[in-house]
Order: structure tokens, then C-alpha cells, then sequence
């Protein structure tokens, strides 16, 4: 090794050394001026702020918290349950559960805009607007697929509409209609069982006339919500404040009947929100996430896989070195699901399934498990995850482990060993070391039977940047379910959300778009869980992608936040929380 290189490696090593003792050394205690500010990390960079594109758990942990929409998960409730937030009640739903009419409350103020003169509060024709801007083409929003067919007029108006943004406003959808300025209706062209958890998504979020822009919100917020945006430093912090005239929401609780913790329940019926402020940390490496939450800087924090054993005894409880330190360790049920993903237009992987199922079986899928969950991921055995009606949990999918079987499939798919086979490319989610771990791991695996992989580091923007333009070869993808409904699972393989929407893989099947067809305007019945066991076949036969595991969260929070539960599909839960 050269004088300078070592001389480098020396100046790295003291600066690394220097950084975690000062993060160690940083106070415990809550300084005065913060004594009311969440500290709540982030994994990755905030990809977008806008409604109209804000899909990734990143970016909806803080839009959440600034956007609101007509209904919301019931924060207490098992299993979920949806009630009105900016509706003032359930909708009014025709015999034929094709026409919605929603009431909405009165008084729900905007945070200020340079767009408003005056006070704005929202109106019916807001929420027509934000479908609109879903449907606008240029905008290549990821929530289309909610919409897509199912508007009386709507895919009308985007055809007629196209790129002209003049014309957003001005052009009509037959379907949506404001029948007085605190009355929607919604005309759906057939029954549409999901449409209450569409209108619970941050993509149905109102949005002003006279704020709206031919470009999305790059730098904006232009909410109802309990929180206002400060300040946004990208790649490192975004703060917000209570928004002072936000519209009266109570905590839950008073007068239900079921049963939760003490603690839970003593704020029933209070004023919400409890918390001044929110600062949003984004750090992308899992040890210094770790050594901020330590050291106080940080209020809760999903338990890193390097500090699992040293935090979690074997009981699943904390251990002794750590139940001095005023925090709690609770573990959480997930709606959050991984697995490899392949691009099935590529011209390598996504047309040879010989080559997709030598990497299916070449992949040590209980190692990656263990290495990076530390045995807390449930290995997959469906496309669907435990928890939402029709999973099966005896299915059994049609690969394992079996490095024989590997290397048979790659000789049957022209690469015997991998001979001529090209080089794939892996690209990663993001830059953290973990994520580079992943690609390492993927890749020795693929080594054992021959194939060479390029892992190609992204940032977490630049990854999804490349998901929607169909750049990807493969990658590790996940997913979060927006709702309970195995409709929330299979829109991500029809062949009409392929890139820019979510079906990234850009899986194609005709006969599995025909039973999706008829699975979506099913309620939960024997007949939908027979078409979701037939769609299932059809998919793990064609492999577009190999599961991986379901996650399950262990959760470690300091004990001045009260009222903390964790639940995926409960995003805007910040107004919930109380610090003392």
C-alpha cells in the first residue's frame, strides 16, 4: 500500500472515529427549546412532497402528516377500520354501488399560500381537482392506477385533456361533479369495492385551484393537515410545525368499547394535535441512526439488525443492559413484504424463464432472511402477505434453494455454467451499507452456478427515477399494502399499471388481467379467494418476481413519547403522539 493511501485510510479512520464520539458524547437529556419537537428518522432521501406522486414510505411519512383526505384508519381499532377525517360521515352509497355522495366537513382551512388573498377553506371542487391532476398525463402520477377505468368520463378527460394543462380545469369529467361547494359525487362505471381506501390516500388529497401549477409541488405543501412545512434541507433534514388553525379532531377512544392499554386511552377526546413540532432526520446508515436514537436525538427507531441481539433477549424482550435506559421495546405486525423483482421486458431476464428460475434456486433466500432480519422475517409463501383476507398459508411456491437445480435451469436456459450469458445488472434501492450488503449477498449467490452480476449503487430518488422509465434489470422490491385487499397486491402486476406505474416489473398476462378484472368489484367471498388462488398460479408460473419475506417490525422508542403504535397503513400518525 502507497504513503498516501495509508496516509488516507488514517485521515478516514480518525474521521469516522471522531464522528461516532461525538454522537455517543451528544446529551441524553431534551434541551428546553425542543421539548415539544419529534425527532423522527428517516431512512433514505424524501423523493417527492406532492400528493400526486408521493408512493414511497419515505416521502408519505412526511406528507401525511401536512395532507389530509376524506377518511382515515382508525388509530386504535384491530383489525382496521376506516371513519370520516375531512368527510363530516360515511358516504351515501346508491343500491347499485355505482354513485358516491360525501358530505364534507364545514371550516377545514388550507396552510397559508401566496395563492390565497384571504382565508381558504376547502371545497368539493378541491378533491375533483387532485383526481384530475392524477389522470394528467405529464404528471405520470403513480396513483392513476386507482382511477384508471373505473370514472364515469375520466379516462375521457385524459385523452381529451392530454398534455395541455389549460384545459385541467376547464374540461369537465362526467363523473365527478360538486353538487353544492361541500358536496362530492362520485359516478363509478362499475362497482368499485376499494374506492373508501382510495379516498383515504394521500393521493386523493384536495388541492386548490388557484394554488395549482402546470409543474407538481417540488418545494411545497399546500395542506390541511395538523402540520405545516418550515424548512426542507434536501438529504438531510425537513422540518414542520403545528398548524395553528387547524381544524378541531380529537383523539380516540372516548366511549368505545374495546379494550386497549391505560396509557392509550388517557388522552380520549383530547384536542389533537399534542407535538409543536417535527424535525425529519434523514440518515441512510443504520449505525448512526442507532448511536443518534442513544444518544437522544432520535425518538423512535426500527431496530437495526446489527443491535438485535445485543437489545432483544430470546424471549423477545429487552435485555438487561438496556432496561435502565428509559425506553421500550415493542414489536409490530407488517403489511410490508419483499422480494427480487426482474424486468419482464428486458431482453435478457424477462425473456427466458429458464434463467429466472436458475436464479430463483440459486438463491440462499434463509440466509438472506437471517442476515438482514436476524431470523424476524417471515420466509414468503404467497404473493399475498398474512393479514389480508384470501392468503393461504399452506401455499407452497415452485422454488427453493437447490444449487443442482440452479445450474440445470441456467444449462436449459443456454448458459451452461453461464457461458455467453451477458453480464446482469443489479441496481440497489439506495447507497447505505446495507443496501450494498443486499447487492453483495445477491451477487455471491449468483456466482455459485456462474452468472456475473454489476451491482450499480443509486440513490433512493435516482431508484425510483429509474422503476417508472423501465430502466431496471433487476432489483429488490417491496411493498407496503395501501389496504387490506389482495386488489392492493395484484394492481401491481396488471399489464395497465405497467412503468411509470407501479407494476415496475412490467409483467404482462392476459389471462391474469381477465381475473383481476373480475377480482377487483368482488367483495371478500369464496368466489374471489378461488380467483385469487387462480391468478396466483398464473404468476408464480411466469415468476416476474421471487419472493423473499414478510417483515414483522421491533420497534425501540424512548419513554417521554406516549401513545406510539406502529402501523403501516396508519401514515399520519405523528398527530396522535404526546411527548412529556
Amino acid at each position: 500500500m502507497s504513503k498516501t493511501r495509508k496516509a488516507m485510510r488514517k485521515i478516514t479512520l480518525f474521521s469516522t472515529l471522531l464522528i461516532l464520539v461525538t454522537l455517543t458524547l451528544t446529551s441524553c437529556r431534551v434541551s428546553k427549546t425542543d421539548k415539544n419537537t419529534l425527532r423522527f428518522p428517516l431512512t433514505e432521501s424524501i423523493s417527492t412532497i406532492d400528493p400526486v406522486n408521493a408512493y414511497d414510505s419515505v416521502s408519505m411519512s412526511v406528507v401525511y402528516q401536512g395532507y389530509e383526505q376524506l377518511y382515515e384508519y382508525h388509530y386504535l381499532r384491530k383489525p382496521l377500520k376506516l371513519v370520516p377525517l375531512l368527510a363530516e360521515d360515511m358516504p351515501q352509497v346508491s343500491e347499485d354501488g355505482l354513485t358516491y355522495t360525501i358530505k364534507i366537513k364545514e371550516n377545514i382551512q388550507y396552510h397559508d399560500h401566496p395563492a390565497f388573498k384571504k382565508p381558504r377553506f376547502v371545497k368539493a371542487e378541491d378533491f375533483i381537482n387532485q383526481i384530475k391532476r392524477l389522470a394528467f398525463r405529464p404528471y405520470r402520477s403513480n396513483g392513476w392506477w386507482l382511477f384508471d377505468g373505473r370514472v364515469v368520463g375520466l379516462n375521457k378527460f385524459r385523452e381529451e385533456v392530454g398534455s395541455d394543462f389549460s384545459k385541467l380545469l376547464s374540461t369537465d369529467v362526467e363523473g365527478l361533479k360538486a353538487l353544492d361547494e361541500r358536496t362530492l359525487q362520485i359516478k363509478l362505471v362499475e362497482p368499485y369495492p376499494q374506492m373508501l381506501n382510495a379516498l383515504a390516500m394521500s393521493f386523493t388529497s384536495p388541492m386548490p385551484a388557484e394554488a395549482m401549477k402546470e409543474e407538481t409541488f417540488i418545494d411545497e405543501l399546500i395542506g390541511t393537515g395538523p402540520y405545516k412545512l418550515d424548512k426542507w434541507f434536501r438529504g438531510s433534514k425537513l422540518f414542520m410545525s403545528r398548524f395553528k388553525n387547524y381544524h378541531k379532531e380529537f383523539y380516540p377512544g372516548k366511549g368505545d368499547r374495546f379494550a386497549h392499554s391505560k396509557e392509550l386511552l388517557e388522552d380520549a377526546g383530547k384536542r389533537l394535535p399534542f407535538i409543536d413540532k417535527i424535525e425529519f432526520h434523514i440518515i441512510k446508515e443504520a449505525q448512526t441512526r442507532w448511536l443518534q436514537f442513544m444518544s437522544g436525538n432520535l425518538d423512535f427507531l426500527r431496530v437495526p439488525k446489527d443491535n438485535y441481539h445485543s437489545l432483544v433477549s430470546p424471549s423477545g424482550e429487552l435485555t438487561e443492559e438496556y432496561k435502565d435506559k428509559d425506553i421500550t421495546l415493542d414489536i409490530f405486525s407488517s403489511f410490508t413484504y419483499w422480494w427480487f423483482s426482474f424486468n419482464m421486458k428486458d431482453p435478457i431476464v424477462g425473456t427466458n424463464k429458464n434463467l429466472r428460475l436458475a436464479i430463483a434456486h440459486a438463491v440462499n433466500i434463509e440466509k438472506y432472511i437471517k442476515t438482514f432480519t436476524n431470523n424476524i422475517g417471515l420466509k414468503a409463501n404467497s404473493i399475498y402477505p398474512p393479514g389480508i383476507p384470501g392468503y393461504d398459508p399452506s401455499r407452497k411456491l415452485p422454488y427453493s434453494y437447490n444449487i443442482e437445480k440452479a445450474k440445470e435451469y441456467l444449462k436449459k436456459a443456454g448458459y451452461p455454467n453461464g457461458e455467453g450469458l451477458p453480464t446482469l445488472v443489479y441496481d440497489t434501492r439506495a447507497s447505505s451499507t446495507t443496501q450494498r450488503q443486499r447487492a453483495e449477498l445477491l451477487k455471491q449467490d449468483l456466482e455459485a452456478i456462474g452468472i456475473k452480476i454489476e451491482i450499480k449503487l443509486n440513490t433512493f430518488p435516482a431508484f425510483l427515477k429509474k422503476a417508472k422509465e423501465g430502466k431496471l434489470q433487476i432489483w429488490l422490491d417491496g411493498w407496503t399494502l395501501d389496504y387490506p385487499d389482495s386488489e392492493n397486491v395484484l394492481q401491481l402486476l396488471t399489464t395497465q399499471n405497467q412503468a411509470p406505474g407501479p407494476n415496475v416489473s412490467n409483467y404482462s398476462n392476459k389471462e391474469f388481467d381477465k381475473k383481476f378484472e373480475k377480482i377487483k368489484v368482488l367483495s371478500d367471498n369464496d368466489q374471489k379467494y378461488h380467483l385469487m388462488a387462480e391468478v396466483e398460479e398464473i404468476v408464480l408460473e411466469d415468476l416476474p418476481w421471487v419472493l423473499l419475506y414478510y417483515s414483522r417490525d421491533y420497534i425501540v422508542y424512548h419513554n417521554r413519547l406516549n401513545n406510539f403504535r406502529y402501523n403501516d397503513l396508519v401514515v399520519n400518525k405523528v398527530k396522535y403522539l404526546r411527548l412529556k
